[in-house]
């Protein structure tokens, strides 16, 4: 059994399970040593106790996953080589699947699920947003951006790298033009042009994951009266008016975002006397319209993340158990109600 010759990460007794499943963290209290002085950010082999080589990974001192997995084959290091082959195969995935080319706006980089931990790559039209969240993908950041621009042809680049997860991975947040120019991208989705807010938006400036439940929501509100609660720029809410709803009510706490969403009704040659765009406290809004006796027709509930860990599902259970009971008082009876997480705190049996 050859010795590592670069920096290394000793397991201890046991702990190899995870990574033999092709689980790609590896957190610190499984550590048992450290051989060399690795860097933020740098490769490290990662071996069992009994030395045996199971993974390279990119080295975080900072975050409790102090590696994250890139590769588990030896003869396959962290380099440009292995990068170029992963974006490939990730544009490639997307073709297989018929959505590249299909619609202007996709993640083309999904992290640790594409084998480039740390790395979110979404297209808005003309225009690549990234953030690099981990040690590792900061490292090799500038040849992360070159390939996607080589291998998608798009020139226009930001950076939107200012999660929370950037402090836990004892960086610090970074946001601007990468390539090219400082875009507003438009694109078209479901037939409507929409619009990212790149440069202070939430995440990479849309939430493309509800594409399909948008297009399910306008087929369902003719005539009806719609809230959207959590609208951010109003997806759901310029859906419901290109469906035909009588009349749509969006809440937000942020009103950059609904000075945003409101510009979409206009340039899509849409009613925008037909929306009411409130800035306030969902919860509260909630209470007063119930208070008041309001009836509506459907709803929907889309709230930020409540609880990004375990620990945090109690309080969080709370908190859509009273948005979620403050809709159905709200609804008319047969009303429909739209309900979603994105907390990974809060499993779907809970949820």
């Amino acid at each position: 059994m050859k010795p590592p010759r670069h920096p290394a990460l000793i397991l201890k007794v046991g702990r190899e399970k995870s990574l033999l499943r092709r689980h790609p963290w590896v957190f610190s209290g499984g550590i048992e040593r450290i051989t060399g002085s690795p860097e933020a950010g740098s490769s490290v082999e990662m071996r069992s106790a009994r030395g045996e080589f199971l993974a390279w990974a990119a080295y975080s001192a900072h975050s409790q996953i102090c590696a994250r997995v890139w590769s588990f084959d030896f003869d396959q290091p962290i380099r440009e080589a292995l990068i170029a082959h992963r974006v490939h195969q990730a544009l490639a995935l997307r073709q297989r699947q018929g959505v590249r080319g299909r619609v202007e706006a996709q993640r083309l980089v999904h992290a640790e699920s594409d084998g480039l931990p740390g790395v979110i790559v979404d297209r808005f039209a003309g225009q690549l947003v990234f953030q690099f969240n981990s040690a590792g993908a900061h490292v090799w950041r500038d040849t992360i951006v070159n390939t996607l621009v080589t291998q998608t042809g798009v020139g226009n680049c930001y950076e939107r790298s200012d999660s929370d997860l950037m402090s836990e991975e004892g960086l610090e947040p970074r946001t601007g033009v990468l390539r090219g120019e400082d875009a507003k991208p438009c694109f078209e989705e479901n037939g409507l042009q929409l619009a990212a807010g790149v440069q202070a938006g939430h995440k990479t400036g849309f939430y493309l994951d509800q594409r399909d439940n948008r297009a399910l929501l306008r087929e369902r509100v003719r005539d009806q009266e719609v809230l959207d609660c959590f609208c951010y720029t109003g997806g759901f809410t310029l859906n419901a008016v290109a469906g035909g709803a009588r009349r749509v009510t969006a809440i937000d706490a942020s009103q950059p975002a609904l000075d945003m969403g409101a510009e979409s009704p206009r340039r899509n040659a849409l009613d925008a006397s037909r929306v009411e765009w409130v800035c306030g406290d969902v919860f509260q809004q909630l209470r007063h319209y119930r208070d008041a006796g309001r009836q509506l027709d459907l709803i929907v509930l889309d709230p930020p993340k409540i609880a990004p860990r375990a620990a945090m599902a109690e309080r969080a259970a709370r908190g859509y158990k009273d948005i979620n009971l403050l809709a159905f008082k709200l609804l008319r009876p047969g009303g429909l109600l739209f309900t979603f997480s994105c907390s990974g705190g809060v499993s779907i049996d809970l949820f």
